[in-house]
């Protein structure tokens, strides 16, 4: 897919599914913004795109810094076609009975309020520029109860709700919402969630795992018309035939 003289700004892109993205964005010719609270990491890779790319420092569960991470994408490249929201936190895994209150409210500032925070500071820009594109990572956590991750469940639950929302508010102003379930990915999320041995999917195998690559390739192939028979809904890497369509083997 071409993405020559298009933007996407990427949350969480200092690591896994969101340093992928923005090789794989970089590499279909977008201009890519890339989020994270590690300056440091997102400045490397940055570099090693080049010009294309601008790291922006940012902690999406307060609204202010998204909001200036939105004004800093827009001083880089004057436009933003494409929201990302991938920035996410599981730990600490807990049962609900021994969870602490302020970590558990943590992972839902950012999983669901980081959400709505990128959604929020993007829509009136994408309503003036006439449409973009809102991809969220969700999860399949997002439709069944999973031992020791209340947050974690509930916040996917709720960000998917949010893509729901964009979509009946916001189709009509040419603004594209779907959310992305990969299954389970090799990154350090999952390295978290095996340490934690509670539930099965911590037992996984790591070859059970798809890599990141994959993701990103799917959320390039989100962006084209292919994919807009999703528009306000979930497209799953579990499906084979959606993996056909995206080109992964």
């Amino acid at each position: 897919m071409d993405l020559a003289g298009k933007t996407a700004l990427i949350t969480g892109a200092s690591r896994g599914i969101g340093a992928a993205a923005a090789q794989a964005f970089a590499q279909a010719g977008a201009n890519v913004a890339l989020v994270a609270r590690h300056g440091d990491a997102v400045a490397e890779l940055a570099g090693e795109i080049g010009g294309r790319a601008v790291a922006i420092p940012c902690d999406v569960s307060r609204y202010w810094e998204v909001e200036q991470a939105v004004e800093n994408c827009l001083r880089a490249f004057g436009r933003l076609d494409i929201l990302i929201n991938n920035a996410g936190a599981i730990e600490p895994i807990a049962h609900l009975a021994e969870a602490e209150p302020e970590a558990w409210g943590h992972v839902i500032d950012v999983n669901l309020k980081g959400v709505f925070h990128g959604m929020r500071a993007v829509l009136p820009l994408m309503r003036a520029q006439g449409g973009g594109t809102i991809l969220t990572i969700g999860s399949g956590a997002a439709h069944s109860p999973i031992e020791a991750w209340s947050h974690y469940c509930a916040s996917k639950a709720g960000a998917l709700m949010l893509t729901r929302m964009v979509h009946t508010e916001e189709a009509s102003n040419g603004i594209r919402a779907l959310s992305l379930s990969p299954g389970t990915v090799a990154t350090q999320m999952q390295r978290e969630i095996r340490a934690s041995g509670i539930n099965p999917v911590s037992r996984l195998d790591w070859s059970a795992h798809i890599p990141p690559e994959w993701v990103a390739r799917a959320l390039v192939w989100m962006c084209g018309p292919e994919a807009d028979d999703y528009l306000g809904d979930e497209v799953s890497l579990r499906n084979e035939d959606i993996r056909k369509r995206v080109g992964l083997t």
